[in-house]
């Protein structure tokens, strides 16, 4: 009794156990807002629950995101605001972990109550939106992850010398993705911008532009070119909307009013990401901004944000922006990557070296850098000394090198902008002449100084599976059935160039021709003719010649085929055959002879009958059975040969498949 009641506690024990585990697991971290107020200055310090870290990545830690509700914000980790005029501010708080294996902590939004007014705000925080972003941004606080909440910040300033009015379009959930990426939950508003539900975005048939317009008016030929001025706006709004409407699902639209000139004012929007939102964790989506300073004027900026999705937050990180290619289509189309990265450490990196793994489908030679930061040209053949981006090829990987830069770093003292310790390349490069239908994959070790390298993840590209239509045409051989003649032409349907495995389609149409004589004979006896002649023993043959014409419908629902090489091919599968036509022609001839002693005497002429039946029938011969085949010839696309053996599991059981085939 004493065993099983230290058995009974034991369980007891276990279980308790296993359950907390279960319970610490599921609950969800949070983090809080700390705010010590000081007149109406707020020193603002977060809260955070201790990081779970990533085996074999770097150190993990948290970026910040603040809002301080009247208009500002911060990515600072312990930002201090000073808040110009009395009353009550909702300030909220976004904590990403980086190199950490959990979700994000969730965090609740407090309010600040400020009773001290105070004009001097000049101690808050610079963005320096129209200095160093020409008046125009688009930050957000994390790469997007499958139904997880992310912010972004829209900035707009005034550049003119005198106030203005204008308009903020914003666009998102690009079409060529078939769900939603994103979910608008929240737009944060503190400048009485007017939120407009019914404006149509109109084509740009009518559009005139300066130039055109100049030309036009006869202007030119008495104005000096040199006094006209060509701003860096862009003019042709019509255009630019067509463009962003052709391209993302949903937009919004805001009117502004009364921007003083350098004026710097920001938006705030909430995003859930949705968990349909595409899962190939390599792709680059995107949201774009369109400016418009003044309403009723043309000119504009755009600005895109591309964000690559993630399945943990690393700043580190390589991306594609086609993950979905049409293989007939590659030749023409170069391949675009681009690999970010974030100086972690406590000082500047002078020296940056990006090792990319290139597949083999790509031309090395035909590298192209489309953009990159911290800018700076690219290296000339001799040494030099000031910043540039060298590229180094080799056999399996292009090394892109950033020399003698400053790219800060985040525990840097003094450093306030996170973008300043953030860089990035992006390249494109052409496919080679001869590949296969085969998924690329690439990865970039990534190396600050003379530190430990970095691994990104890996980024794929995949082929989509496109459509090839087949031409068919053959002989049947059935063995079992004489004087057969059947042949065929049909259609096959499959992915477009598989590389080694793929599923195929089948629809034939086929006639089959064939006879079979059958003889039968009987003794029989006494018969009286007609004449009066009286016949002892007779012998009677029936012979019943068939001639069968079929049109039969042949499918192969699904076969798995397998291409050894770029020559030979084998295959499996199911095959159904059903008649639509089956025509019979039955010859019969009864043929008599008397019969004496076993012997077969002369002909009873008077006896002897031919008849003909003629019958047609349709479905009355559904036959079902498996193959096997091999080809010979363009295994992937293109002709080729070959034999296939069916076995059918009624009569007739035994058929050969001979056919050439020809896919496009």
């Amino acid at each position: 009794m004493k065993n099983y009641f230290l058995s009974l506690l034991l369980i007891f024990f276990i279980t308790s156990f296993y359950a907390q585990s279960i319970e610490n697991d599921t609950i969800t971290r949070t983090a809080t807002i700390g705010y010590i107020i000081n007149g109406n200055k707020v020193s603002f310090n977060p809260e955070t629950p201790q990081l779970n870290q990533i085996a074999g990545a770097p150190k993990a830690f948290y970026t910040y995101y603040w809002e301080f509700g009247d208009g500002n914000y911060s990515f600072e980790e312990k930002p201090k605001h000073t808040y110009k005029n009395k009353g009550t501010y909702k300030s909220q708080l976004s904590v990403t972990n980086n190199y950490d294996d959990g979700k994000p902590p969730t965090t609740r939004p407090k309010e600040v109550s400020i009773n001290d007014e105070s004009f001097d705000t000049s101690e808050n925080e610079k963005h320096y939106l129209v200095a160093s972003h020409h008046g125009f941004r688009l930050q957000t606080n994390r790469d997007p992850i499958p139904n997880e909440e992310m912010q972004l910040v829209l900035s707009y300033g005034n550049t003119k010398e005198y106030p203005s009015n204008g308009k903020i379009y914003l666009f998102f959930n690009e079409k060529k993705y078939k769900a939603k990426n994103f979910e608008l939950v929240d737009v944060r508003l503190h400048y009485n911008e007017s939120e407009i539900s019914n404006e149509i975005i109109a084509d740009n048939n009518s559009y005139i532009s300066k130039d055109e317009f100049i030309q036009s008016t006869g202007i030119s030929t008495f104005l000096d070119e040199k006094l006209i001025v060509n701003d860096t706006l862009k003019q042709n709004l019509p255009l630019t909307l067509e463009e962003a409407k052709a391209y993302y699902q949903d937009v919004k639209i805001y009117n502004f009013d009364n921007v003083a000139s350098n004026e710097e004012r920001s938006m705030f929007f909430s995003f859930k990401t949705t968990p349909e939102m595409l899962k190939d964790t390599s792709a680059v989506i995107s949201i774009r901004s369109i400016y418009v300073p003044e309403r009723g004027n043309d000119s504009h900026k755009v600005l895109t944000k591309e964000m690559e999705i993630v399945t943990s937050h690393d700043p580190n990180k390589m991306a594609v922006y086609d993950t979905r290619l049409n293989y007939r289509l590659v030749r023409f189309k170069r391949l675009k990557y681009k690999v970010r990265f974030q100086n972690d450490g406590e000082g500047p990196a002078r020296l940056i070296k990006l090792n990319v793994e290139i597949p083999q489908m790509l031309d090395k030679s035909t590298l192209e850098v489309l953009d990159m930061y911290p800018k700076c040209p690219i290296c000339p053949d001799e040494k030099v000394n000031y910043s540039c981006l060298d590229t180094i090829i080799s056999k399996d990987q292009i090394s892109f090198q950033f020399k003698n830069i400053y790219l800060s770093g985040t525990t840097q003292k003094g450093v306030h902008d996170k973008d300043s310790t953030k860089g990035f390349v992006k390249y494109s490069m052409k496919f080679g002449k001869d590949f296969h239908k085969q998924k690329s994959k690439s990865k970039t070790e990534i190396i600050f100084d003379k530190n430990e390298p970095i691994i990104t993840n890996t980024s794929t590209s995949r082929f989509s599976p496109g459509i090839s239509i087949g031409a068919k045409a053959g002989y049947n051989s059935y063995i079992d059935v004489k004087n057969s003649k059947s042949y065929f032409v049909g259609a096959t349907i499959s992915p477009y160039k598989s590389y080694k495995k793929y599923l195929q389609a089948e629809l034939m149409i086929s006639t089959h021709e064939f006879t079979d004589l059958k003889s039968v004979n009987e003794i029989i006896g006494p018969i009286d003719l007609a004449d009066g002649t009286k016949i002892d023993s007779a012998i009677r043959f029936d012979e019943t010649n068939s001639e069968t014409t079929k049109l039969n419908i042949d499918v192969v629902p699904v076969s798995f085929r397998y291409n050894l090489n770029g020559v030979f091919g084998i295959g499996v599968g199911p095959q159904i055959s059903f008649d639509i036509s089956n025509k019979v022609k039955n010859t019969t001839n009864s043929q008599y002879f008397t019969y004496i002693n076993n012997r077969i005497g002369d002909s009873i002429d008077v006896l002897n009958t031919s008849e003909v039946t003629n019958s047609n029938s349709s479905f009355s011969d559904i036959r079902y059975g498996v193959f096997g085949d091999i080809t010979i010839g363009a295994a992937r696309i293109g002709p080729s040969v070959g034999v296939r053996y069916i076995y059918n599991f009624n009569e007739p059981h035994s058929q050969l498949h001979f056919y050439a085939i020809w896919k496009i």
